[in-house]
């Protein structure tokens, strides 16, 4: 009797984790509020905008609608179909970042070729090829667990992977990009039960080869120069860096009111993207900022939580889907804050879930779905139901 009352007190848990769902409708929410609180002022000036202050409004509402669109579509798919295909994605994914490099068909703005053009939309396979390598590195972990320990067998072939698809990111160039990816495939390999002594080793040549990429490129090493010392040269390397930190200091600790930013008004590159936390630490203050980086440290909480859940139901591919969706949005979000706040070099990588763009916000939206599904699955488990 007494088993019979837990399981239908099992049966009766909801059907979705509410604590996730909700900081992110919280993140996508304000991001749509204060993208269109951003970006007024380029409309009104901008080309291509015909002076219209909602477009930027408009494009990313249709963006939101696109990704939770394919989000809901992504929630179908159980994550055995997920597993099957995860090579088949990635290969996808390859195949995109090649035709990037095409001329005539990627698209080349502000000296880097990332966009794949839609006519009415610009597409940047780089967003998606993250959720991919989530799936691939989650399966690849899972078959070769027995060889983790080996370099050989285990390291050497995802190493060779992640070479070539960080390679044709580099050739974008898309330095963000890769640091993200590589974090996600070597944080999945970690939490598979990577030996400790050869993570060790592989995240020490790792920095190091991140240092070479910047010190080779003249610009990668202006932009360090500039984080190090924005006010040297407040006009040239150190500009986006000294408004965003004028921004910050603006907004002291409740800010100066919701559209009421100076530094968005030309001042402020790419407020609308990159340097939107600028705008909310300007207009909503320290509380703010800290708001939307406790969202962010929640929504990457509750990706563990999930992950293990679904560990200790053995079902190891679920589990580490999950932890690393929550690596890659906690990564992006740390490394966009810190380059805001003048903690890390200037990247040109958009705040998840919150910027304007498409592909991050369709991306972003598909990897929450994923996340759901896993979530939803472990549920289902405990419901006594077979997934």
């Amino acid at each position: 009797m007494i088993y019979q009352n837990d399981i239908n007190s099992q049966r009766l848990l909801p059907n979705f984790d509410q604590s996730l769902i909700w900081p992110a409708i919280l993140l996508l929410s304000l991001g749509l509020v204060m993208v269109y609180s951003a970006s007024i002022s380029i409309a009104e000036a901008g080309r291509g905008t015909n002076g219209y202050p909602a477009y930027f409004l408009i494009r990313h509402g249709a963006y939101l609608a696109a990704g939770l669109f394919a989000g809901l579509i992504a929630f179908q798919v159980p994550l055995r179909l997920w597993q099957k295909y995860s090579l088949h994605l990635f290969l996808l994914g390859m195949a995109l970042l090649l035709l990037v490099l095409i001329p005539g068909i990627g698209r080349e703005v502000n000296g880097s070729r990332r966009w794949i053009s839609l006519v009415i939309v610009n597409f940047q396979p780089s967003e998606f090829m993250k959720l991919f390598v989530v799936l691939y590195a989650a399966n690849y972990t899972v078959r070769k667990a027995a060889y983790l320990g080996s370099f050989r067998k285990g390291l050497f072939p995802m190493l060779i992977v992640m070479l070539m698809a960080g390679s044709l990111l580099l050739l974008e160039p898309d330095l963000g990009a890769f640091v993200v990816i590589t974090a996600i495939l070597m944080a999945i390999l970690f939490l598979g039960g990577m030996d400790l002594k050869l993570f060790a080793k592989l995240t020490g040549f790792l920095l190091i080869c991140l240092l070479m990429l910047i010190w080779i490129e003249p610009y990668r090493l202006q932009r360090f120069f500039g984080f190090m010392d924005p006010w040297d040269d407040p006009y040239g390397k150190g500009y986006q860096l000294s408004h965003a930190l004028i921004a910050f200091g603006r907004g002291e600790w409740l800010g100066v009111g919701l559209g009421g930013s100076v530094e968005k008004l030309f001042y402020l590159p790419e407020a609308h993207t990159d340097f939107l936390l600028a705008v909310i630490a300007e207009e909503l203050g320290f509380l703010g900022v800290m708001t939307v980086a406790a969202l962010f440290a929640w929504l990457v909480i509750r990706a563990f939580v999930i992950g293990r859940r679904a560990a200790m139901r053995e079902r190891h591919f679920n589990a580490l889907v999950a932890q690393g969706i929550g690596i890659w949005l906690g990564v992006q979000a740390f490394i966009n804050m810190g380059v805001n706040m003048g903690v890390l070099p200037t990247k040109g990588l958009t705040l998840p879930l919150m910027s304007f763009g498409g592909s991050s916000i369709v991306a972003s939206c598909v990897a929450l779905a994923v996340l759901l599904r896993v979530d939803w699955e472990n549920r289902q488990l405990m419901k006594g139901y077979a997934v």
